[in-house]
C-alpha cells in the first residue's frame, strides 16, 4: 500500500511486524549463517520500514530495525569481543536518482557551494562476512566479526588461517590499527566445497556469504583452516593515528601493508564518474571470480566524513548503490487469498518454482484486485517474475494473458469470517469488515489497543495477548477488562508469578477511565490515526456523542455530515470510515460491551495562549528530550494544531535530527524551521 494511503493505526501493525521480521531475518543471517530470504527482499523490508518511520516518526519503536545493525550475538563457543569503534552499517541507494541525491545530500550537509568538487571513493561490494582485524605495533592480535555492531565474536584463531592476511604488516604502521573488510569465498571454491560436502553426506550452503560465514565461525579453527577463505580490506576502525587526509590515501596504505583491496577500487571525481563505475562494475559482474551485490560509494575526504558523522546505524558520508533484479519465467498454478491483519484482502500466487537470482521462488504478491486485471493473470498463466529492491518477488509480464481462460474473479466476502469485502471509493484495496470479529485480524487489532500510542497498557504484550487469546481469554477489548476474574489461571500459567499477575492487572485497571482519543485511536478504525481522533474528540467531548453524529452521518443526513467535514483535517475518507465502522452491528456490539467496562471522562483541551496559537505545528526527525505524542500534547495545550504532513497550510516546523523529506519540503515553501530548543523556549514563555 501507498504510504500516502495508509493510516495511522496501519502504519503501527506494519512498523510491528516489520520490527519482528527483520530481526528474525538479522538472526538467522548474522547469527545462523542460515537466511530465508535474499538480500534484495531484506533490503524490500528496511526500505518499507524507512519508509514508514518517515511518512510517521512519531510510530517509530524503540526495537525499530533503523536503530539496529546485524544482530546481537547468540551463545556460541566462540567468545565476545566488544569493538572499540562500531562497526556500522550502510544506507542503500536502488537508482541513479537515489545516489544523485545522496551526492546532493553531502553537498547540502557540508554547505558546500555549487562549483566546490566532492570525490568519492567507488568499488564492488563483496557479499561477505564483515571483519576487523586488530594490529598492535604490526601484528595481528585479535580479529572480531561485526555482530551487532557493537559486540562481536572472536575469530582469531580462525582468521590466522586465511592465507590473504597477514600476522604482522609491513612497513611503517601505527601502533594500533584496526582493518576492516570482509571474508568471502570465491565462486569456484564455493561450488568446489559444496561438491565436496555432498559427497561425503554434510550440510551444503545456500550461497558463497552463507559458505563463508559458516566456515569462520567455526569453534574447531581446524576447519576454517580446510575451507578456502579470502580477505579484502575496505576501511579502518580503531586507530592510536591514521596516517593520510583521504580514504584513498589510507585505503592504498593498508594495500602497501601487505593485505588485499578490491582491484576496482577507485576515485570518482563527478557524479557521473560514479554513474559510470557502477555500470562497468555492473557489466563486469557475472566475469567476477566472487559474487557482488552492489557498488559502494564514500565520500573521499576524511575532514568531511568526520563533519558528516553518523545517524543511527549509518555513515552519512557512505552509501551502498545496489544491483536491480534479476528475471525468470514460470507457470502462475494458484492465486490464494489472504487476509491481513489490517483487513486487507492481498491475492498471493503460487508459482510452479523457479530459481531467481540464486534463490527459489514459489510465491508472488499480486498486490490486489487492480493489478490482477492490469495483468490479466489467472491459474495457468505463463509469466515472468523478477525480485526487485522495493517490491519483492513481483509479476512484470504475463505471456499467456491473449489465451482464453476463464477470468480471476475477486471475492467480494472474506475468506476467514465470511463478512463483506469492499473498497472504498477511489481506493483499490478490498476490505474485510468483520474488524475485531475476524480472526486474520483480532489479535493484532488488541495489540494495537494496548500500544502505547493506545491505551499503553503496561505488561500486555504481543506474546501475552497470543497467549491469552490462544486460551480463548480474549476476543475483544472488553475482555482485557475482564481479566481480573481469571487472577487464578494466569498464575497457573508458565512463567508467570504472583507479583507479575499483580501488576499486569494493576496496569489494566488503571485504564478503567482512558483518555477518550486514545481509546478511539485503539479501536483501529480506519483513517482514524492518534491526531484525527484527538481533533474529533476536540469536537465532540463524549464518545457516545461521536457515535450518533457518525451514524447520522452514514444516514445521510447532511447537517451530521457537516459537523464532521467542518472539523480542520476531517474529510469524507473519515466520515465514511466512521459510519462504516457503527454500520455494523458486530462492531457495535464490540463498542457496547466496551464501554460497560470503561468510563471515559469527557475530553478537554485547555490551552494557553502562546506564539502558536492558531497555527499548524509539524514535528520531524528525532526529538531528544520528550516524545512525539507529548510534544503534539503541547501543541494542542498552546492551542495549536499538531499535523503529520508539511504542506502550504503549515506555519511551523519543529526539526530534530535526523529530519529528511519534511525538511526539505518546508525550505522549499519557506516555512519557519526551529529545532527542539526553540520549541522548548515557546513552551516555557506560554507558562
Amino acid at each position: 500500500m501507498g504510504i500516502e494511503q495508509i493510516s495511522e493505526a496501519e502504519a503501527a501493525n506494519e512498523l510491528m511486524r516489520l520490527a519482528k521480521q527483520i530481526a528474525h531475518h538479522n538472526r538467522l543471517y548474522h547469527a545462523n549463517d542460515d537466511p530465508e530470504i535474499t538480500d534484495q527482499e531484506f533490503d524490500a523490508l528496511v526500505r518499507r520500514n524507512a519508509e514508514l518511520e518517515e511518512a510517521f516518526p512519531h510510530l517509530a519503536r524503540e526495537d525499530s530495525p533503523s536503530k539496529a545493525v546485524g544482530h546481537e550475538i547468540a551463545a556460541s563457543a566462540l567468545s565476545k569481543v566488544q569493538h572499540e569503534v562500531r562497526m556500522m552499517s550502510l544506507d542503500n541507494a536502488f537508482d541513479d536518482n537515489e545516489l544523485a541525491e545522496f551526492s546532493a545530500r553531502v553537498r547540502r550537509f557540508l554547505n558546500l557551494a555549487e562549483d566546490e568538487p566532492v570525490a568519492f571513493t567507488a568499488e564492488d561490494k563483496i557479499d561477505g562476512l564483515s571483519c576487523s582485524l586488530r594490529y598492535e605495533s604490526g601484528k595481528l592480535v585479535r580479529a572480531a566479526t561485526r555482530g551487532d555492531g557493537q559486540v562481536g565474536e572472536d575469530v582469531t584463531a580462525n582468521v590466522r588461517h586465511i592465507a590473504d592476511i597477514p600476522q604482522e604488516l609491513a612497513g611503517n604502521v601505527p601502533e594500533v590499527f584496526e582493518v576492516r573488510g570482509e571474508v568471502y569465498m570465491s565462486k569456484a571454491d564455493f561450488a568446489a566445497l559444496n561438491a565436496a560436502q555432498q559427497e561425503a553426506g554434510g550440510k551444503l550452503f545456500a550461497n558463497p556469504r552463507n559458505a563463508a560465514a559458516g566456515s569462520l565461525r567455526q569453534k574447531d579453527a581446524n576447519v576454517t583452516r580446510e575451507r578456502p577463505l579470502k580477505f579484502w580490506a575496505h576501511g579502518w576502525g580503531a586507530a592510536s593515528e591514521v596516517l593520510g587526509e583521504t580514504q584513498v590515501d589510507v585505503v592504498r596504505m593498508i594495500e602497501g601493508w601487505g593485505l588485499p583491496i578490491s582491484p576496482l577500487f577507485k576515485r570518482c571525481e563527478t557524479l557521473e564518474e560514479m554513474l559510470q563505475h557502477y555500470r562497468t562494475i555492473s557489466e563486469a559482474r557475472e566475469q567476477l571470480p566472487y559474487e557482488i551485490d552492489g557498488v559502494v560509494y564514500k565520500v573521499d575526504r576524511l575532514d568531511w566524513q568526520e563533519r558528516l558523522g553518523f545517524v543511527a546505524k549509518a555513515p552519512r558520508w557512505a552509501i551502498a548503490r545496489k544491483f536491480p533484479a534479476e528475471q525468470a519465467e514460470t507457470t502462475l498454478e494458484a492465486i490464494d487469498i489472504q487476509v491481513g491483519r489490517t483487513g486487507k484482502l492481498t491475492p498471493v500466487g503460487r508459482l510452479a518454482p523457479v530459481l531467481v537470482g540464486g534463490v527459489t521462488v514459489t510465491n508472488v504478491t499480486l498486490h490486489n484486485r487492480d493489478e490482477i486485471a492490469r495483468l490479466g493473470v489467472r491459474p495457468g498463466d505463463r509469466i515472468v517474475v523478477q525480485r526487485a529492491g522495493d517490491v519483492i518477488p513481483q509479476v512484470v509480464e504475463n505471456l499467456t494473458r491473449d489465451v482464453e481462460r476463464e477470468p480471476f474473479v475477486f471475492p467480494d466476502a472474506c475468506p476467514e469470517c465470511g463478512s463483506e469485502a469492499v473498497a472504498e471509493e477511489g481506493e483499490v484495496d478490498v476490505r474485510c469488515t468483520g474488524g475485531l470479529i475476524c480472526p486474520a485480524q483480532r489479535t493484532e487489532r488488541l495489540k494495537h489497543f494496548v500500544s502505547r500510542g493506545a491505551l499503553d497498557i503496561e505488561g500486555l504484550g504481543e506474546k501475552t495477548i497470543d497467549q491469552f487469546f490462544a486460551l480463548g481469554w480474549l476476543e475483544s477489548p472488553a475482555d482485557i477488562f475482564r481479566l481480573k476474574d481469571r487472577q487464578d489461571d494466569i498464575l497457573a500459567q508458565e512463567g508467570w508469578k504472583e507479583k507479575s499477575v499483580e501488576n499486569l492487572l494493576a496496569s489494566v485497571e488503571a485504564k478503567r477511565e482512558p483518555d477518550a482519543a486514545r481509546l478511539l485511536f485503539g479501536l483501529g478504525i480506519r483513517h482514524v490515526g492518534a491526531v484525527t481522533a484527538r481533533d474529533l474528540m476536540k469536537n465532540f467531548h463524549e464518545l457516545p456523542t461521536l457515535r450518533v453524529i457518525a451514524q447520522e452521518a452514514h444516514a445521510g443526513d447532511e447537517e451530521a455530515q457537516a459537523a464532521l467535514t467542518s472539523i480542520d483535517g476531517i474529510g469524507s475518507a473519515v466520515v465514511g470510515a466512521l459510519g462504516d465502522f457503527f454500520h455494523e452491528e458486530h462492531n457495535v456490539q464490540v463498542w457496547e460491551d466496551l464501554l460497560s467496562q470503561v468510563s471515559p471522562p469527557p475530553y478537554v483541551v485547555e490551552t494557553k495562549d502562546s506564539a502558536v496559537a492558531g497555527k499548524t505545528v509539524v514535528f520531524t526527525g528525532k526529538l531528544e528530550t520528550m516524545s512525539r505524542d507529548e510534544a503534539k500534547a503541547q501543541a494542542e495545550r498552546l492551542g495549536a494544531k499538531a499535523s503529520g504532513s508539511v504542506s502550504a497550510k503549515t506555519d511551523l516546523l519543529v526539526a530534530g535530527p535526523g529530519a529528511g523529506s519534511k525538511l526539505k519540503k518546508a525550505a522549499e515553501l519557506g516555512i519557519e524551521v526551529i529545532d527542539e530548543a526553540g520549541w522548548a523556549e515557546i513552551v516555557a514563555a506560554a507558562g
